[in-house]
């Protein structure tokens, strides 16, 4: 699997199936493929509303490479809603029928393609702290650039 970069809209829906079906490999989880796998859920699969549907499919591929989902590491609320949040409104300002790479390509050349573009809405602490995983917590720095109304998990 590509690190920041898709050829194509089948190499995101192999991620995107791999994820779902916990077999992706741990190292191929990367900022870009959580933006990827998020990108497909919402423009090609209408079943699943990853606002609500993201946070159980996180966890379960979270343990299904070993990893703990706990109040210091995996899955994050804030991090997950605010990312769902961003790639929705990426998507709208988008030509519906863009191929999927390129819309990814065009999310990874903005802000949102720095795995640090969190902080400029909320403080580290506040971001990195246990409620924040646990549950929503609006930005303590400046509001989102877009709107986000996070699903109750």
């Amino acid at each position: 699997m590509p690190g920041t970069t898709y050829r194509n809209a089948a190499e995101i829906a192999a991620l995107a199936d791999a994820f779902r079906a916990c077999t992706l490999p741990k190292e191929s989880w990367t900022h870009a493929a959580h933006f990827a796998a998020t990108m497909w859920l919402i423009a090609r699969a209408p079943d699943i509303t990853p606002e609500r549907d993201m946070p159980d499919m996180i966890r379960r591929y979270n343990a299904s490479v070993g990893g703990v989902n706990s109040d210091t590491a995996g899955y994050h609320e804030t991090i997950t809603q605010a990312s769902i949040a961003a790639t929705r409104h990426l998507l709208a300002g988008r030509a519906p029928d863009e191929p999927l790479h390129e819309s990814h390509a065009a999310l990874m050349a903005s802000p949102l393609g720095k795995p640090g573009w969190l902080l400029a809405y909320w403080s580290k602490d506040i971001l990195m702290g246990a409620p924040a995983r646990r549950a929503w917590i609006a930005p303590d720095i400046a509001p989102l650039p877009f709107p986000c109304a996070p699903t109750e998990t």
